[in-house]
């Protein structure tokens, strides 16, 4: 799975690396480098210009919350139980079907967190857990694919701001690294030249999913020819109240304990 993640980019360097055209909204949003389910966090979409649903869609940045609620939900509270979505099952599942058939997204991230167990012990004999980064070797951002949804609150308004949740969710694979297995899923990307491809709502994904899959590429941290790493961080970014670039820095294994 894909549960934590940095994403620091700003509103202006993502509006250049993903040759947005409208910024829809940026509020909220801050340098993360500990995303957590339900935060907000930074997604590309192409969609009308809100409020102009007549008009032809284009690229934008906005404000996604992290855990998709469907829009047939009751209750929002399931956004936290939907912070991924399975590529095996993402055309069919009903928490997801609808908007993989039309509500894609990209999600810029530094890089994403795994956890893998060690051969120490706690005092309750649980193995210690090692978090490892997992990121571009050159620096570049990561697109993960994404989907997103807009929940409506009916007991709010139309015209209240809150009448409206956008939420989002990370679509996840097997892993097949070489590092121990740090999971057995991973996130998906999308590369720049299949962007276009992923986001245009035109296609539709409940007529051909498995042609829209296709443009995907499972994160796969190490081997030949890939352009991702992995190395051990501190355990400080077990706690989501730590937040900074200390979280991505690496460290040795034997150092890399923390607190937390």
């Amino acid at each position: 799975m894909c549960g934590r993640y940095a994403a620091s980019r700003s509103p202006a360097d993502l509006v250049e690396e993903f040759e947005v055209e409208h910024v829809d909204r940026t509020d909220g949003l801050a340098a993360d480098y500990n995303v957590a389910p339900t935060k907000p966090v930074p997604a590309i979409v192409t969609r009308p210009p809100r409020g102009q649903r007549d008009d032809p869609p284009v690229r934008q940045l906005t404000v996604l919350q992290w855990g998709l609620v469907p829009s047939w939900a009751k209750d929002p509270k399931i956004g936290s139980r939907m912070i991924n979505a399975r590529t095996e099952t993402v055309a069919d599942k009903p928490a997801f079907r609808r908007a993989f058939a039309r509500r894609r997204c990209l999600l810029p991230a530094d890089g994403y967190y795994e956890w893998y167990e060690t051969e120490q012990r706690t005092s309750k004999g649980k193995p210690v857990k090692q978090p490892f980064f997992i990121h571009p070797r050159d620096g570049g951002v990561l697109a993960m694919a994404g989907l997103y949804e807009i929940w409506r609150d009916e007991s709010r308004d139309r015209d209240d701001p809150e009448a409206f949740r956008w939420t989002c969710t990370v679509l996840t694979t097997t892993a097949e690294d070489d590092l121990g297995h740090l999971h057995d899923r991973m996130p998906l990307l999308v590369e720049p030249s299949r962007w276009q491809s992923w986001l245009d709502p035109g296609l539709d994904g409940a007529s051909d999913p498995a042609a829209l899959l296709g443009v995907l590429v499972p994160a796969t941290p190490s081997g030949s020819g890939t352009r991702l790493e992995a190395y051990p961080v501190s355990r400080l970014v077990n706690s989501v109240k730590n937040n900074g670039p200390e979280l991505v820095a690496p460290q040795p294994v034997e150092d890399a304990q923390g607190v937390g």
